[in-house]
């Protein structure tokens, strides 16, 4: 799942190499931590939080086919 979160990042934002995805397990719930450039946030949120809510979809679908709970946060780093 990581690696699909990676993928779709990168293909949406312009600094992909200051892209950083955490994953941490936590009682059976995989949380995935996004941190991206500043410049790139507004890309990943979308028009009132439409691409980021679409991005928790697809990757839930994922978790659902492996028996999984996810959580998938956005990390604001300062410029």
């Amino acid at each position: 799942m990581k690696k699909a979160l990676e993928y779709i990042i990168s293909q949406i934002v312009d600094n992909p190499e200051k892209t950083e995805i955490k994953e941490q397990e936590d009682n059976g719930m995989t949380n995935f931590a996004i941190s991206v450039d500043s410049s790139d946030m507004g890309k990943i949120i979308g028009k009132n939080g439409k691409v980021i809510r679409s991005i928790r979809n697809v990757i839930k679908i994922a978790a659902i086919k492996q028996n999984k709970k996810i959580n998938i946060s956005l990390i604001e780093t300062s410029p």
